[in-house]
């Protein structure tokens, strides 16, 4: 899937493989300093804003490639350090997406596909492999057209999808080539600017 349509019509335990978190707290989403039961913190409503900033950032700084995209990598690091509240800001990314390029097809996509992610990486939050979330970032980019092909079954039948998914193979085997570099490349520093900051500020 052609992520760029839309615009138009559409601790370590091994130096080399592992990432830690510096912060027992870190992913425990029923710690935070300042929250009522059952409620939102200030420090989770900063967070949110945050996570969301920079998702729109990541997305638009690599807005000219087609297909090349932070946002998977992102959302992986954020769900390995805030949990399940990492999908508050996959609804106000999309949220603001759609604000800037208008309701379409693919905002249907968005609110189940970025969600998706977070739950599949949540599950698999006690994985310490930085190939296994590079992996796991290239298969979410390689099979990413044919689940955002879901809402087509209803549009037009399960030819209408097929042919749909079919046309974007080429822009998935770019999408999963390029989520699986960035995730290799990315996700130590990334990580352990996570953990500096989530230490500095002292959370």
């Amino acid at each position: 899937m052609n992520l760029s349509m839309k615009k138009h019509s559409k601790h370590k335990s091994s130096e080399n493989d592992a990432y830690e978190i510096a912060d027992s707290r870190v992913g425990d989403t029923n710690y935070r300093p300042g929250r009522t039961s059952g409620g939102w913190s200030i420090i989770d409503i900063a967070e949110l804003g945050m996570m969301t900033a920079l998702l729109e950032a990541g997305k638009h700084a690599l807005d000219f490639l087609p297909n090349v995209e932070l946002v998977t990598l992102l959302l992986i690091i954020f769900t390995l350090h805030f949990g399940l509240r990492t999908i508050a800001a996959t609804f106000a990314f999309t949220a603001i997406e759609t604000a800037f390029f208008g309701f379409q097809t693919w905002v249907i996509m968005y609110l189940y596909m970025w969600p998706a992610l977070v739950l599949i990486v949540w599950l698999n939050r006690r994985k310490t492999s930085v190939w296994f979330f590079s992996i796991l970032s290239g298969l979410y980019g390689l099979f990413f057209g044919a689940f955002c092909s879901i809402p087509y079954l209803f549009i037009g039948g399960i030819n209408m999808a097929f042919t749909w998914w079919v046309a974007g193979i080429p822009y998935d085997i770019i999408h999963c080539i390029a989520n699986f570099t960035l995730c290799l490349a990315l996700f130590r520093p990334l990580n352990h600017a996570m953990n500096y900051i989530l230490k500095i500020t002292s959370r």
